[in-house]
C-alpha cells in the first residue's frame, strides 16, 4: 500500500539528479518512483506511470523543464533550478513551488507540504490524513483501510490493516481522535479496541460481526460492545 506522494524526478545533470533523489528519500511523505536524466525518456514513459508529483529541472538541452511541465496537465510540479529568472514563468504554469539550487532538505520539505495542501484543497472530499507511524509520517488513505485495532505491544498505538493485507502502526493516537478523522459514513467503532470499515461487514447478529477479512483462512469475527451498538446499527441503515 502506498501511503506517500508518488514522485518523479527529472534533471539532465546526473550528479544533481542523484543529490535530489537522496534528499527526496529523506522526506517521509515522498516515494521516488523513478529518476530521469533524459527528458525524452521521461516523456515517453509518462503515459505508463501513476504519479502525483514531478520535481523538474528547467535548463535542459533540447526541451526545457517549462515545456515539459506544459505537457503534464493536471499533475503537481515543483521546479528546481540554479536560475532565478524563470520564477515568473514557473508560477504562470501554476507550479507548486520553485526551488533554487543548491536545494536544502528543509526547503524541499516546505515544497512537499505545499503539494499536500494543494491535493487536499483540490479534492472535493478529503481522501487521506497525515499521521505519525512507527517508521515516520505516513499518508493514510481512507480507501485503503479495512480495520483498526489496539496494538499488542502498546495500546496507545493502533494497528491498521490495509487493503493489501499489510499493516501499519500509528503512534500514540486515541480511537476518539481516529473516529474524528475518518469519514463518518464509512467507518465505525464497534468496541473499546476496534474500528471497522463498514464495507467489510458480511453479516451480523446482536453482539457479533462477521467480516470479509480473513485471518488464517477464516473470516474475522468481532464483538459489538453494548455502548457502540446504536451507532453501528444507525450507520448500516444510512
Amino acid at each position: 500500500m502506498n501511503t506517500k506522494l508518488k514522485c518523479l524526478l527529472l534533471d539532465d545533470e546526473l550528479p544533481g539528479l542523484m543529490y535530489l533523489k537522496m534528499l527526496c528519500e529523506q522526506i517521509p511523505e515522498l516515494e521516488v518512483l523513478k529518476a530521469f536524466n533524459n527528458p525524452d525518456v521521461f516523456l515517453s514513459e509518462i503515459p505508463e506511470l501513476d504519479f502525483d508529483l514531478c520535481i523538474i529541472d528547467i535548463e535542459m538541452p533540447m526541451i526545457s523543464g517549462l515545456e515539459v511541465a506544459n505537457l503534464l496537465q493536471g499533475k503537481l510540479i515543483i521546479f528546481a533550478t540554479a536560475y532565478k529568472q524563470f520564477a515568473l514563468d514557473a508560477f504562470e504554469l501554476d507550479a507548486v513551488d520553485y526551488l533554487q539550487k543548491p536545494i536544502k532538505k528543509e526547503r524541499l520539505q516546505m515544497a512537499v507540504q505545499k503539494a499536500l495542501k494543494r491535493i487536499q484543497q483540490e479534492s472535493p472530499t478529503k481522501k487521506f490524513v497525515q499521521l505519525q507511524a512507527d517508521k515516520g509520517k505516513t499518508l493514510l488513505y481512507f480507501d485503503k483501510i479495512r480495520y483498526i485495532k489496539s496494538a499488542l505491544i502498546d495500546s496507545r498505538d493502533k494497528e491498521v490493516l490495509l487493503e493489501d493485507n499489510s499493516t501499519l502502526i500509528l503512534k500514540n493516537i486515541s480511537f476518539e481522535k481516529l473516529i474524528e478523522l475518518l469519514p463518518t459514513a464509512d467507518f465505525c467503532r464497534i468496541n473499546k479496541n476496534e474500528i471497522i470499515k463498514l464495507s467489510t461487514v458480511s453479516f451480523f447478529s446482536a453482539d457479533q460481526i462477521t467480516t470479509t477479512i480473513t485471518v488464517k483462512g477464516k473470516n474475522l469475527v468481532l464483538t459489538i460492545g453494548n455502548s457502540f451498538k446504536k451507532d453501528f446499527l444507525s450507520k448500516l441503515t444510512l
